[in-house]
């Protein structure tokens, strides 16, 4: 059962970096008046911010999750990030895109079998 919770630990770090790399496009869409600006501005120190908590959660998950299953998850990510800028910034992700992500869908399914 404690395994459990280290895989949850590992889906929790891909959701807080696929929502930090939300953010860190939101801030690189803003123009500012200085290029200091572009680091030091509440959303970029928040999304670094949480891509460093999700390399904490991938630390601590492969204590028990086998690192072998490390491109999956990260496979993982790259889909879930392409869902939640369709949803949320509105992107149409283009044709090639979408063959990319579906040549990902069918190589977890060939590695999870």
């Amino acid at each position: 059962m404690a395994e459990f919770w280290y895989y949850v630990i590992m889906v929790v770090g891909i959701l807080i970096a696929t929502f930090s790399q939300l953010i860190l496009k939101k801030a690189a869409m803003r123009h500012y008046k200085s290029w200091i600006y572009e680091y030091l501005n509440v959303l970029t120190i928040i999304g670094y911010g949480m891509m460093f908590l999700s390399t904490v959660c991938s630390l601590i998950a492969h204590k028990v999750v086998p690192v072998s299953m490390a491109p999956v998850w990260n496979s993982c990510s790259f889909i879930l990030v392409a869902l939640v800028s369709r949803i949320f910034l509105h992107e149409i992700p283009s044709r090639k895109k979408l063959i990319g992500l579906g040549i990902m869908v069918v190589g977890i399914i060939v590695f999870s079998l």
